[in-house]
């Protein structure tokens, strides 16, 4: 998602700089297989976190609960989040997290997607899947997994991103289903989320060559809606993108908290409660910060009212010949 990386906060200690100091004395070779054993590590984590998640996504279950336990395990886990945890349901695609007070409770016809990503030193280990209450739309949930592995079966240096993609559209519309496409998979790099490079649901012109050491999220999304999302109107989620100057002490301190706490990786505003005494001052705040141009808002993103979604990802690294899968147990 956050793909700055240079960020002046007025005297916050960015995360890149913390680790700078431990890494200092690594040559470049050290300090790749040190970002890489990271990535496995936070993906290995995160996969068994989404596995205990899972088992929270039962009718009657508070979404509030489920996020907060999600995140209480990746802390179990010793790492971190690395953006807060998506439960998403429907019709709803992507980037919709609870917000404090949220009394939503699961449904017995819901389909929901758990979406998450646990990090160390910035890597993340990011994953997904698909839950059917209903038990009405397993064909859909299926289409994405089988599309993901058809992903993961092409990817290897020198496979371009979308041939991925048109592998990813032809098996969820031989299901009788349509992929999002304006929904993608990403390139990740430490503290960058969205790296910058997709990987599409659908076939697109050549386009990035991979290559080996890349790390990528991919994760097919299935509709019987339109095909598209646009963005809700709710926002629960946001991350850094620049410094600014701001008026309000409050958003001061804000920002800086943001930028030592979460640097440029995704927050939740629920994160941010214990920290601030005041929820209007907080509100304030970040509304400051956001018409200053400092964060970045991740709206609910939606299919057309009454469609249902279906989604199934997971983050590989790009070897010598293949792809190894990170986020599994």
């Amino acid at each position: 998602m956050a793909t700055e990386t240079d960020i002046d906060t007025e005297g916050a200690i960015s995360s890149d700089e913390e680790h700078a100091h431990s890494h200092e004395n690594m040559s470049p070779e050290e300090e790749h297989a040190h970002m890489i054993d990271n990535f496995k590590k936070a993906g290995k984590l995160t996969a068994k976190v989404r596995e205990d998640g899972k088992r929270l996504i039962v009718p009657g279950e508070s979404l509030f609960d489920v996020a907060e336990s999600v995140e209480k395990f990746m802390a179990e886990a010793g790492i971190r989040m690395g953006f807060p945890a998506n439960i998403s349901l429907n019709n709803a695609a992507a980037h919709f997290t609870p917000e404090i007070g949220c009394e939503t409770l699961l449904g017995e016809k819901d389909v929901v997607k758990l979406d998450i990503g646990g990090q160390v030193e910035g890597c993340v280990g990011d994953t997904a899947c698909t839950i059917d209450l209903s038990d009405e739309w397993g064909k859909m949930a299926e289409c994405t997994q089988a599309a993901l592995a058809d992903a993961i079966a092409l990817a290897k240096p020198g496979v371009a991103t979308s041939e991925l993609g048109t592998a990813i559209e032809e098996r969820i519309k031989a299901a009788g289903f349509k992929p999002i496409e304006n929904l993608c998979g990403h390139k990740i790099e430490p503290y960058a989320l969205h790296a910058g490079i997709d990987i599409p649901n659908v076939r697109t012109p050549p386009s990035y060559v991979l290559q080996e050491g890349d790390i990528f999220a991919i994760e097919p999304f299935a509709t019987n809606g339109s095909g598209r999302v646009h963005d809700g109107t709710q926002v629960e989620i946001f991350s850094l993108v620049s410094g600014a100057r701001v008026r309000m002490r409050q958003s001061r301190q804000l920002l800086s908290h943001i930028a030592t706490q979460y640097f440029t990786l995704p927050f939740a505003e629920r994160w941010l409660v214990p920290n601030f005494k005041s929820r209007l001052l907080l509100s304030s705040a970040l509304k400051e910060l956001l018409n200053a141009g400092a964060l970045r808002p991740y709206p609910v993103l939606l299919d057309t009212p009454g469609s249902i979604v279906a989604q199934t990802e997971h983050t590989i690294l790009i070897e010598h010949d293949s792809a190894l899968v990170l986020t599994q147990p």
